[in-house]
């Protein structure tokens, strides 16, 4: 698809519109893909729509990490049905796409499972949407099934109209993985790793940042295994990409990325850590297990010792960081000194910015699945209730550590409460103040009064710029 509209056309499809409805699951990845499914299907006539009521054609963007993720579809499918034999009674048609990851590893399924689906295309492909739309409009009946991982770049194919819908923003530069952790199913879904050139990377963050964002959260199943292609034609890593967006896109104040693997922190990457201020002191890094016979079984190619040294060196280069990581409990073959082993590195390495934790749920077609050491439910239930206890403890003594401290907040959006504004601080914890809707986007230093929760509270210590409205009406 060009990104090129021929001008008749775009008039042609404002004056016949047609209602799209999104539902998105899942990663941050997902959120942005469907982002790019509306922008997509904007030329071809198709508005986001915020309820599914009137839509003319809904999307499920679906995910396959989550327990349970193909059932859970399905259900969904049904509910959606209702809403196809209301428009259709109405004289209507509503068109009905599965997207995203188990599009990808179950669409031949989908598609004789669910006749009420028209679309079922992978993470890869959605770059030929309206191509898609159109065969399947032309006449009721005809299935599209695209689930190939096209020899082409998708982002090539992607119109260049990214915007921005808020102050912070997402930015794919990564996609799939070659790590193939026993457990995962994201080799087989969103295929090899591959990593977008620089050049389009710094050009999305621009039109981003020109809409309004001053934070990006740089994306991919692997992120920090980026090596794209820079602008002096040379291979780069994520540690000069980062340093490149900060010094090239101005008004970029806050870098973010998710999610790495310890096997692909580099020395330059931690270095920049330590050298650039936009890069924030926040890092989610997962480490699965602390135990190494575990480690080895999920095929994490690294040791708890090996991955406590690259925290003890992250910490060297920026000694405000934070950590955040992924836990899984009741993997396969675990004992109880294995995750007595996963108590013990939690309890040294330290994980004040917050974890995620859950039981082990088999995936289809993951060599995990298969094993014949599966740990009992129960088991899995009480190590989790004791591993989620301390990781929940490291993080409210983190938060409650922010008490008293000035930190800079980036302010989003008013708060639930009359004349409150809600920010996220350098650890993204979110931050309540009092003050005007005109501290959208702007970064104030606040002192932090209180914690409630996982919530911090405080006042602005530097004065803020009120609008002309606000002023009229104060």
């Amino acid at each position: 698809m060009t990104a090129q509209i021929d001008m008749n056309q775009t008039e042609a499809t404002k004056k016949n519109n047609k209602k799209l409805f999104i539902k998105t699951y899942g990663c941050q990845m997902n959120v942005y893909d469907s982002q790019r499914m509306a922008e997509v299907l904007s030329p071809v006539g198709y508005e986001l729509s915020q309820t599914i009521d009137d839509a003319d054609m809904v999307i499920m963007n679906t995910c396959h990490i989550r327990e349970k993720a193909s059932e859970k579809v399905y259900s969904e499918i049904g509910r959606i049905r209702k809403h196809q034999e209301k428009k259709a009674a109405d004289g209507g048609r509503m068109l009905l796409a599965v997207a995203g990851c188990v599009a990808q590893a179950e669409g031949e399924e989908i598609m004789s499972r669910a006749p009420e689906v028209d679309m079922v295309f992978g993470p890869q492909t959605y770059h030929r949407l309206p191509e898609m739309v159109a065969k399947a409009s032309r006449a009721a009946g005809q299935k599209i099934l695209d689930t190939d991982f096209p020899p082409e770049d998708k982002f090539d194919h992607l119109p260049d109209e990214t915007q921005s819908e808020g102050v912070t923003a997402f930015l794919t530069i990564q996609e799939g993985c070659d790590k193939f952790c026993t457990f995962c199913v994201v080799p087989y879904t969103r295929g090899a790793e591959s990593s977008r050139n620089v050049t389009s990377i710094v050009a999305e963050a621009k039109r981003l940042v020109a809409s309004g964002a001053r934070e990006i959260t740089l994306l991919g199943q692997n992120v920090n295994a980026f090596h794209g292609q820079g602008s002096d034609g040379s291979e780069w890593g994520l540690g000069r990409l980062v340093r490149h967006l900060a010094d090239k896109v101005d008004g970029l104040d806050r870098i973010r990325y998710t999610t790495s693997h310890p096997r692909d922190m580099d020395d330059d990457l931690i270095a920049a850590h330590g050298e650039l201020p936009h890069l924030m002191p926040y890092l989610h890094l997962p480490v699965q297990s602390g135990a190494d016979n575990m480690l080895a079984a999920m095929n994490r190619k690294h040791t708890a010792k090996e991955y406590m040294e690259l925290v003890e060196k992250l910490f060297k280069a920026r000694p405000d960081l934070a950590l955040s990581s992924d836990f899984i409990v009741g993997f396969p073959g675990e004992t109880k000194q294995d995750h007595a082993d996963t108590i013990r590195l939690v309890s040294e390495v330290g994980f004040g910015a917050g974890a995620f934790s859950f039981k082990y749920s088999e995936r289809p077609g993951t060599p995990a699945a298969a094993s014949e050491m599966q740990v009992a439910e129960e088991v899995k239930d009480e190590r989790l209730a004791g591993l989620q206890q301390l990781l929940n403890a490291q993080q409210q003594a983190f938060n409650e550590s922010m008490a008293g401290k000035t930190i800079p907040v980036l302010f989003e959006k008013p708060g639930r409460e009359d004349g409150q504004m809600m920010g996220r601080s350098p650890y993204l914890q979110p931050v309540h103040i009092q003050g005007p809707e005109s501290l959208v986007g702007q970064i104030i230093d606040c002192k932090i009064d209180h914690v409630k929760g996982h919530s911090l509270f405080g006042e602005a210590v530097e004065p803020f710029v009120e609008s002309e409205q606000e002023r009229a009406i104060a």
